[in-house]
């Protein structure tokens, strides 16, 4: 087996892009300079400039923005906003890798159809699907009709769940608004995942826990981690989900980014928010990078010795 588990074995076919290769990718090339990189080093100056009079950008050199990046009080709703997206990245994979592997181990004609469901949800606006889930949620709404009709309320509750404008609520629109984002990635790495290598897993007396542990994380870990990227880095910054099911009551750091750029018109401070937002994904790609090739190794022997 060429490669490293979980990467692409190398073409022997493979050659150095010739200049049609190369104007291919110009357009690809093109927009992320345009949209990508260039905005960047915007954010970037615009990070170190300061605050003048009726929202004025004055330029200059000053770490005075990211000095107040570590308040208390940023640092607080940071740490918030981190432990919210990292909560609902851990539920994401809970739910998301059975949802993908049971996909990908289904006939191809199932899987076609599944997956369809998985996809569904992107069909309509995400604004219509957070008001439903409002809906749903509020004090007199669905969930609530449904323990009353039941008589959960008042055997099991005492009252009506109270669950909309709270931390939980919140927590219940980000898993629902990317859960997508984890199944479609793992799924893609469960599918190519060659099922012989289980079994020879099996039959060399590996029982199913190690085999999950050693053979098909290791071996499913690209989608584990492109999964846990689309979801983490979204739901750190997202800030409509908060203030729609939050009720504002629920700051977040994006929350924080939108009201610097447009309430407080302070856009030197969002700017400098807006960078460490950066290193932050960043830093969250290295470490899933590290993790990833920590992975690998081990699932090398299994690989090898089918």
């Amino acid at each position: 087996m060429q490669g490293l588990p979980g990467s692409f074995p190398e073409n022997p076919h493979a050659r150095a892009p010739r200049l049609r290769g190369w104007l291919l990718l110009a357009p690809m090339l093109a927009w992320l300079a345009l949209f990508v990189v260039a905005p960047a080093f915007v954010l970037l100056a615009y990070s170190f400039a300061s605050r003048g009079a009726l929202g004025a950008v004055e330029f200059g050199f000053s770490w005075d923005n990211y000095a107040r990046v570590f308040d208390p009080i940023y640092l607080k709703i940071l740490a918030r906003s981190v432990g919210y997206a990292a909560l609902t990245t851990v539920l994401c994979v809970l739910i998301g890798y059975p949802a993908a592997w049971f996909i990908a181990r289904r006939p191809p004609v199932w899987r076609e159809r599944l997956i369809l469901l998985v996809m569904i949800p992107f069909w309509t606006s995400f604004l219509i699907r957070t008001y439903a889930w409002i809906a749903i949620l509020k004090s007199e709404g669905l969930l609530n009709g449904l323990l009353q009709a039941s008589g959960a309320v008042p055997r099991i509750f005492p009252e009506p769940l109270a669950l909309l404008y709270t931390p939980t609520a919140v927590v219940i629109g980000l898993v629902y608004a990317y859960l997508p984002f984890m199944i479609l990635p793992v799924y893609a790495s469960a599918e190519k995942l060659d099922g012989s290598l289980v079994e020879a897993a099996h039959d060399l007396g590996a029982g199913p826990l190690r085999v999950f542990r050693e053979v098909i994380v290791p071996l499913t870990w690209p989608g584990i981690a492109a999964g846990m990227l689309l979801v983490f880095m979204p739901a750190l910054g997202m800030f409509a989900v908060t203030d729609l099911m939050g009720g504002a009551r629920v700051s977040m750091i994006g929350n924080v980014i939108h009201n610097q750029f447009t309430k407080a018109l302070n856009l030197p401070f969002g700017a400098a928010l807006g960078v460490v937002f950066t290193l932050l994904f960043v830093l969250c790609y290295a470490l899933l990078q590290w993790r990833g090739g920590r992975a690998r190794p081990a699932a090398a022997p299994a690989a090898s010795n089918s």
